[in-house]
């Protein structure tokens, strides 16, 4: 199957890499639902963006434990470095992420589409502007404007926020344009981006999926299935292209 993958790739006009959480689960994030999700532990009301707005510090203690003081010790795994190689080879064109982790970045990956957005910078909820997570520092919290006084939030989105541009207009394009779309650690429940697939599928794209169990993609679209952990398929999948290319 990994033989056909390879095939798959080398005769793709246009590569996108889908990814999900599950890519970054063996870089020790655990993902959001699920067995193991972080839903299981935290109740997700705080990243209501009606309930920032209204108890911005209750919000921010628990961004800061999870996506700061825990997520932000994370490293890149094989299957990050793996997509970067790829895109270095020239048999990647495009990432779309569902992940707030900045591990994409992290491994060299340059062309980038962050569907929720991320986790890098903090944007104010009055002026819009944008600043370095390093800039502000969270030492202070609620953390504040610099230029207008007003509250910062992380430039991810929220439960009740829009998908942001341009990242929501490219990575609807990748569906129109790509000849093969990777997925990676998706479970394909997240609404709008779970959708992307469906509409590669329609355009004629074939589907590579690689997770650790079935999908909501797995019987409907996907044309080769490599079960497994992320790091250890993805890690597989990109040795057998780069050594026989």
């Amino acid at each position: 199957m990994i033989q056909k993958a390879v095939d798959l790739i080398k005769n793709a006009g246009r590569v996108t890499a889908f990814t999900g959480a599950g890519i970054s689960v063996e870089s020790g994030i655990p993902p959001f639902r699920g067995e193991n999700g972080l839903w299981n532990k935290y109740d997700p009301t705080f990243l209501n963006i009606n309930y920032f707005h209204s108890n911005p510090l209750g919000s921010w203690k628990l961004i800061k434990e999870i996506f700061y003081d825990f997520f932000g010790e994370a490293t890149p795994n094989k299957a990050h470095y793996g997509l970067a190689e790829m895109e270095k080879a020239g048999y990647l064109d495009a990432i779309i992420t569902q992940n707030i982790d900045n591990l994409h970045q992290k491994s060299g990956s340059r062309e980038i589409f962050e569907f929720h957005g991320n986790s890098r910078n903090l944007i104010c909820v009055d002026c819009g502007k944008k600043y370095p997570v390093a800039e502000i520092g969270l030492d202070n919290l609620p953390p504040e404007c610099m230029n207008c006084g007003a509250v910062l939030k992380p430039d991810f989105i929220f439960f009740g926020e829009a998908i942001p541009e341009p990242a929501r207009t490219n990575s609807f394009r990748e569906a129109e344009i790509s000849d093969l779309f990777i997925l990676i650690g998706t479970t394909g429940e997240v609404m709008p981006a779970s959708s992307i697939p469906f509409l590669a599928k329609e355009n004629g794209a074939k589907i590579i999926e690689i997770n650790i169990n079935k999908s909501s993609y797995t019987e409907r679209i996907t044309d080769i299935f490599l079960q497994g952990k992320a790091a250890e398929m993805t890690f597989s999948l990109v040795k057998e292209l780069l050594e026989h290319s």
